[in-house]
């Protein structure tokens, strides 16, 4: 059974301008209903909220529980972004990612996905320094993590996620270079998803047969991992198996697959992704954020009408905010995803 509940813009919206980081009451898109067991995650009557408007591409969306405020990237214009309740959105990195000039052949200088872990650090996959980086969230101070395979750099790292001991799970496309696979930056002839301990040593090698590796999530029991892959002719997401020390005990294998979406040209690909504590994704695809069960049935997708990048479960556990195209958006949940 299919239910979808549509919402326009409000009247007069569009001749107001909007400013980064400015949003007045908005909202917009509609949730899409394909299987009963969507119930009991999300009222599919619920307002998808503008909170912030203005942007090049939004991604990387990370909420401090500290805090209590939101991060999210814009990633071709090198800033992160603060959001509070009551204040709105203001820069809060710039630069985000690569400091300096930018050198020719860099399309994404800033910071992508981005999460805060149990120490309350920010954690980014820096696309245009082309490292992971941890930054102090009280001091803005920022250290590398990691910035290169066996003597390499890397392409632009894309996405992360935590693990088993803290260790860090990240990928690595080419989309931060403006030539891709073809650029004279690119260091490493394969495009990987790699495991590197919490101190950054030990960096491993995954898988390196993706195409365009883009979002990673991780499984509540920490044994499962799941990376998105944006390629139009190949629109999965892939899952593994991952052992007791972390490192991965299967190859990546097909786990849900948007041809039909794709071919139905619906906005967006598979890219930034959030695992809830009940085991359910909610992973950016064609369409927006799609809901998906642990057995990989397809349950529902949170649609705006624009590419849908990231999410990440914020304030009480119980909001998902979306970063989609030049925009973040929020939707409350019935339940948390903490």
């Amino acid at each position: 059974m299919i239910e979808t509940t549509r919402r326009a813009l409000l009247g007069g919206m569009v001749a107001l301008p909007f400013l980064p980081g400015l949003a007045q009451a908005e909202t917009l898109g509609g949730i899409t209903r394909l299987d009963p067991a969507l119930d009991a995650l999300i009222d599919a009557a619920s307002p998808i909220e503008v909170i912030a408007r203005g942007f090049k591409w939004a991604e990387g969306p990370a909420w401090s529980k500290k805090g209590g405020y939101l991060l999210f990237s814009d990633v071709p214009e090198n800033i992160a972004y603060r959001w509070k309740a009551g204040e709105g959105a203001k820069p809060f990195l710039v630069p985000s990612g690569l400091v300096g000039p930018i050198p020719a052949g860099v399309r994404e200088a800033g910071s992508n996905g981005m999460l805060v872990d149990a120490k309350g650090d920010l954690l980014m996959a820096d696309s245009g320094t082309r490292a992971i980086a941890r930054v102090n969230l009280a001091t803005k101070k920022k250290t590398i993590v990691v910035g290169d395979y066996e003597g390499k750099k890397f392409n632009s790292c894309n996405d992360l996620v935590i693990g088993r001991g803290g260790a860090i799970y990240f990928t690595d496309p080419p989309y931060g270079l403006s030539e891709g696979d073809e650029s004279p930056l690119k260091q490493l002839p394969f495009n990987g998803v790699y495991r590197v301990g919490a101190d950054g040593r030990g960096v491993s090698l995954i898988d390196k047969s993706l195409e365009r590796p883009n979002g990673i999530g991780i499984s509540p029991g920490l044994d499962r991992l799941y990376v998105s892959q944006s390629d139009p002719d190949a629109a999965l997401i892939y899952t593994c198996e991952l052992a007791a020390d972390g490192s991965a005990s299967s190859e990546l294998v097909p786990f849900v697959d948007f041809s039909d979406e794709v071919a139905r040209k619906l906005p967006g690909l598979p890219d930034g992704m959030k695992v809830a504590k009940s085991g359910h994704l909610f992973a950016s695809g064609p369409g927006g954020i799609w809901v998906i069960a642990p057995d990989g049935r397809k349950l529902g997708v949170i649609g705006t009408g624009k590419a849908a990048a990231n999410c990440c479960f914020g304030e009480d556990g119980k909001t998902l905010f979306i970063t989609s195209s030049d925009m973040v958006v929020k939707v409350r949940l019935k339940v948390s995803g903490w």
